[in-house]
This record gives structure tokens, C-alpha cells and sequence, in this order.
């Protein structure tokens, strides 16, 4: 189990290193395009640059030392090193962080930002190892499983305790003030990532209420299942907090905050739109697929109105349906295959400028992140649909198959956390995006009940209502959506 976990802590490691390389390199990119020519000498003098080369540096070292304990065995001196190394390896990233970049309060934010990431490496970390050990073990050593559950319990605690506390500093020096939770998209990521994490510690207090009962008698099976579920659901926070990364902090979005008002004008029910504009028209009054943001054109806003209404439609079908099938009706099983003619539906309409509607071909459209974060939801439509039918009509077994849809729908709803639409203003971008962050959480909790209703059955009935409850609300969300 050890080796194993050093394994894996080395890979982990080796990945930092690639990412963190890769971002410097991407920046390098960028910078070069914007200066016309190579890249400036300047960048390599850069903070930002001289940061990511030591933590390229930290996680190789950290990488190779944890490859050396898992081969042969060593004493203190090597343990301490990977310990500090690892220690230091996430401490560093608080330097790349919107603390960095502060005037006021910077050391204050440092350190907050720098315990913050430690608790959640310790808390995170600590449950990959858990899930993945448990699953070697698979009720092999009892005793083991045991004491090894035993102790994390009591240091993941202690972890989320500084979390929580770290993390309330954090919200309030770069909130600023309660209306700025709602009227700034850091504002409602900050929101969505207490949700989140609401949700995660609840799955994790069970846990531990397991954990203390297995302490007089044989481990409890669900054990295993819910750290796995606290797992998904903390990696789904670490999407949204990865999304605040690229946000302006809200105490510095003082003219383009939106008000309570309109932010509820955005969830009014309303008839949807059902018919669409002429692409022509579109093509006409929008500016190239390529071209910088600018502000949305009347259009614009209701072709993407249209896109999402009908989209919600496709999904509320397939949620009523799914509910159907749960209340006993046979032939709503085949809910699933809505899933391909909704795929269909986005692929041809999420990006008109681009190809198969539009002058931009496809290979050239890619180079856009949200016309790429697009097709990639297409994709991960058309595996909901393909497998999900064949799971619930028996043409594949329920054992690996069956864990695709939560799979899918769990990613589905992280990416949607990260997902952006360009439009060169901060107001506007908020508005059309408030929305993302429900459908994020109703596509997290979605995948993740259904993982508990396949992994555990014993769980009962609870975990298959909540998730088509959850797949019927983002269809209604989806019709509700506004621009304007």
C-alpha cells in the first residue's frame, strides 16, 4: 500500500511539473504573438516565470524522491525531504495566485492563500490515496482499513477546519461586500464553491459517522462509496475554484456589477423562444468568429436564447422520462437516445460563425477555447446518449458500463464551472453566464447520485430520485435562460 501510494504521489508530481511547464510555455506563446515577433527576454526576468521554474523544479525533485522511497527503503532524512518538497511544492503556488498581484493586505493574502492550498492538498490529496487504497484492499484487511480510515478521519478535520477558516479570510478581503456575491461572477463562484463544499462535507460526515461505528466491529461497505463521492465532489470544488483564478476579485468590480434585480430578471419564467433568427441575419450583424469580443448584438442574444431554450427542452424530456422509468413506466428507458438528437442539435448550432453554418472551418473555429469547450460537450452528449440506452436496455453490462453517464455527467458539470463566453464586457459576460453555475452544480450532484446508485444499492431509492431531480432542473433552467 505504501509503495503504491508513492506511486502514485510521483506520477501526481511528474503531472505538476508537465502542467506547470506547459502553462509557461503557453504564456510564452501568447506574449510572442501580441509582441509580433519571438518572445521578449523581459519574460524570463518575470515573477510569474522564475515562480513556475521553481515549481517545475520542486515537483520534479519530488517526483524522483518518491520514486526512490517506493523502490527501495530509506530512513527520516528521505521521508522529511519528500514531505517538505511536497510541502512547498503547493505552498508555492499562493505566489501565482490573485495575492500576488495585491497592494493592500499582501502578506495577509499570501499566507491565507498559501494554508488555504495546504489544507485542501492534505484534505484532497489524502482522499485520493484513501479511495484508490480502498479499492486495492477491496475488504481484503479489515484491521488495516480500519486504522488507516481511522487516522485520515481525524486529520481531514483538522484540514477542513483550516479550509473553512482560510477560505472565510479569503472571501472576505476579495469580496469586499455582500452584494458583491451576487452582482460579480467572483461573487457567485465563491457562492457556488460553498455549495459545493457544503454538499462534499456533508457525504464526509458521513463518513466519519461510519468511520467511529466501524471502530467497534467490521468495517461498513458504503464506506468505500461515499469517499469515493467525497472525492468526486471536492475535485468538482477545485474546478470552481480554478475558475476564480481567472476572475477579477469582486472587491475590484465596482462599475460592472449587476444588481439583485437583474440577476433575478435572468431566472423569470418566461415563454421560451422557439423560433430562430435567420443565420444570415447573424452572420450579418455579428462580428467574425475570430475576431476580439465586443459587445453582444440583439442577434446574437437570441440565437443563443434559442439554442438554450430548446436545449432545456430536449433535457426536461429526458428528466420527466427518467422520473417515468423510476415510477415504473417500461418503455421511458429509452430516455437516453433524446441525448443523440441534442448532441445533434449543438453541434450544428453552438457556434453559427463557425463550420458547418459558418465561413470559419472547422480546424480554424478550435483555436477559439469556448468554440473547443463546445464541441467537447458535444462529445460528452453523445457518450450520456450511446451509453446510458445500451446500459438500461441490457445491450451492455451494468459493470463497467453503467459508470460512464455519472462519469460523464460529473465532468460535464465541472467543465461547465469553467466555462466562459468572451465578450469584452465584465456586466454582460456575468449576466449570460450567471446561469452556469446551478446547471455546474446540478450536473456534479447529478453524476455523483447516480455513482452512489450504482456503486450502492443498498443506498435505496434516494440517490436514483435525486439525480433525475436534478437532471429535470437543469432542464428547466435551460428554458429559463436570459441575455436580455
Amino acid at each position: 500500500g505504501t509503495r503504491a501510494a508513492l506511486r502514485l504521489a510521483g506520477a501526481a508530481a511528474l503531472g505538476a511539473a508537465l502542467a506547470q511547464a506547459a502553462v509557461v510555455a503557453l504564456v510564452a506563446v501568447q506574449v510572442a504573438q501580441a509582441a509580433g515577433g519571438g518572445v521578449p527576454v523581459e519574460l524570463l526576468g518575470t515573477g510569474f516565470v522564475q515562480v513556475a521554474a521553481l515549481r517545475v523544479a520542486l515537483a520534479l525533485a519530488l517526483a524522483v524522491t518518491a520514486g526512490r522511497l517506493a523502490h527501495r527503503p530509506a530512513g527520516p532524512g528521505l521521508w522529511t525531504t519528500g514531505c517538505l518538497l511536497a510541502a512547498a511544492l503547493v505552498v508555492s503556488s499562493a505566489l501565482l495566485s490573485h495575492a500576488a498581484a495585491r497592494i493592500e493586505h499582501r502578506a495577509l493574502l499570501l499566507g491565507l492563500d498559501a494554508v488555504h492550498q495546504l489544507a485542501v492538498a492534505v484534505w484532497v490529496g489524502g482522499l485520493a490515496h484513501l479511495a484508490w487504497l480502498a479499492c486495492r484492499a477491496d475488504g481484503e484487511d479489515e484491521e488495516r482499513e480500519r486504522t488507516m480510515t481511522s487516522r485520515f478521519s481525524t486529520l481531514a478535520l483538522a484540514a477542513v477546519l483550516v479550509l473553512g477558516l482560510s477560505g472565510l479570510g479569503l472571501a472576505v478581503l476579495y469580496v469586499g461586500d455582500p452584494g458583491a456575491l451576487l452582482g460579480t461572477a467572483y461573487g457567485v463562484m465563491v457562492l457556488t464553491k460553498t455549495a459545493l463544499l457544503a454538499a462534499t462535507l456533508g457525504v464526509a460526515w458521513g463518513s466519519r459517522c461510519l468511520v467511529v461505528r466501524a471502530a467497534a466491529g467490521p468495517s461498513h461497505p458504503a464506506l468505500g462509496r461515499l469517499v469515493e463521492v467525497e472525492l468526486g465532489l471536492a475535485v468538482t470544488v477545485l474546478f470552481a475554484a480554478a475558475s476564480l483564478t481567472s476572475l477579477p476579485p469582486a472587491v475590484d468590480v465596482t462599475g460592472d456589477r449587476a444588481t439583485l434585480a437583474e440577476v433575478a430578471a435572468r431566472f423569470q419564467p418566461a415563454w421560451p423562444r422557439l423560433l430562430s433568427p435567420p443565420v444570415a441575419d447573424l452572420l450579418q450583424a455579428a462580428d467574425p468568429l475570430m475576431a476580439p469580443p465586443g459587445r453582444r448584438t440583439p442577434v446574437e442574444r437570441a440565437w443563443s436564447e434559442y439554442n438554450h431554450h430548446w436545449a432545456g427542452l430536449f433535457v426536461l424530456a429526458m428528466g420527466l422520462l427518467a422520473l417515468a422509468e423510476r415510477a415504473g413506466v417500461r418503455a421511458a428507458r429509452h430516455w437516453p437516445l433524446l441525448f443523440l438528437g441534442l448532441a445533434a442539435f449543438m453541434f450544428v448550432r453552438n457556434d453559427p460563425r463557425a463550420w458547418p453554418l459558418g465561413p470559419a472551418g472547422f480546424w480554424e473555429s478550435m483555436q477559439l477555447p469556448d468554440v473547443l469547450q463546445h464541441r467537447a460537450f458535444v462529445v460528452l452528449v453523445v457518450g450520456f446518449g450511446i451509453f446510458e440506452w445500451a446500459v438500461r436496455t441490457g445491450r451492455l453490462g451494468p459493470r463497467p458500463w453503467s459508470y460512464v453517464f455519472p462519469l460523464l455527467c460529473a465532468a460535464g458539470g465541472a467543465l461547465l464551472l469553467t466555462h466562459s463566453h468572451a465578450m469584452g464586457d465584465l456586466k454582460d459576460e456575468f449576466l449570460a453566464e450567471v446561469s452556469h453555475a446551478p446547471l455546474g452544480v446540478l450536473g456534479a450532484f447529478a453524476g455523483w447520485a447516480r455513482w452512489l446508485e450504482v456503486r450502492l444499492p443498498q443506498a435505496g431509492p434516494a440517490p436514483g430520485w435525486i439525480w433525475r431531480g436534478c437532471l429535470t432542473a437543469v432542464g428547466f433552467l435551460l428554458v429559463l435562460y436570459r441575455e436580455g
